[in-house]
């Protein structure tokens, strides 16, 4: 961040959205990822100059849209990490991380799952690292039933461009990466994705099936 290392905002590729969205990203796999959190003065909302200790921080840039966007995600990904347990409670433990597949380096994507003992909540992280968006990609999670999209670094609160699966996906009997159930996701670009399974939700089809067989 000193002495021409640069800031990392300009150490990402790409035109300006992609250096946003690739900072994004990057914050928000740090977040979720096992381990403690650091980042550096003005990464929070985009610092362009490199830091100076003889300078102030350039506040004066919250006042464009990208940079008041990645300072919106750090505030709601702060709030978002204390809230989720499986986030933090397992952070030292082998149960509290699991990845579902870290192979497909032809996508550069990646996803897995954190998990807390105590109360048995965990979430399915995905992470695509591409300039590229992937529709129907498919990833296996543990229990069937309803996903909800509970984070995306590519919402328009953020500056993205409001690309992902509205709100959530149920899932399909197609089994992958040793699951009997999977998602059918579609992959924003530069974007992690965050999931947390509702035993609540049913399918309209299924509920009505219930509903006749009870009474």
């Amino acid at each position: 961040m000193v002495h021409g290392k640069s800031n990392l905002l300009h150490k990402m590729p790409g035109d300006d959205w992609q250096k946003f969205a690739n900072v994004r990203a990057l914050l928000a796999y740090m977040w979720t990822h096992p381990g403690k959190k650091t980042i550096f003065m003005g990464m929070e909302f985009g610092q362009r100059a490199e830091w100076n200790v003889w300078g102030d921080l350039q506040w004066d840039l919250l006042q464009h849209e990208p940079h008041q966007g990645l300072h919106r995600m750090i505030d709601d990904l702060n709030v978002f990490y204390k809230s989720e347990r499986a986030l933090w409670a397992d952070d030292f433990s082998e149960y509290g991380f699991q990845w579902i597949d870290c192979n497909d380096t032809s996508n550069s994507v990646i996803s897995f799952m954190r998990r807390e003992s105590v109360g048995g909540s965990w979430l399915v992280v995905v992470a695509n690292f591409t300039p590229q968006s992937h529709a129907n990609y498919r990833i296996g999670v543990p229990l069937q039933g309803f996903y909800s999209e509970v984070f995306n670094t590519d919402s328009s609160r953020y500056g993205g461009c409001n690309l992902g699966n509205l709100g959530g996906k149920f899932t399909d009997s197609w089994g992958i990466h040793g699951y009997e159930n999977s998602l059918d996701l579609c992959l924003p670009p530069l974007t992690v994705l965050v999931f947390r399974h509702d035993p609540t939700r049913l399918r309209d089809d299924l509920s009505e099936a219930e509903t006749e067989t009870a009474t």
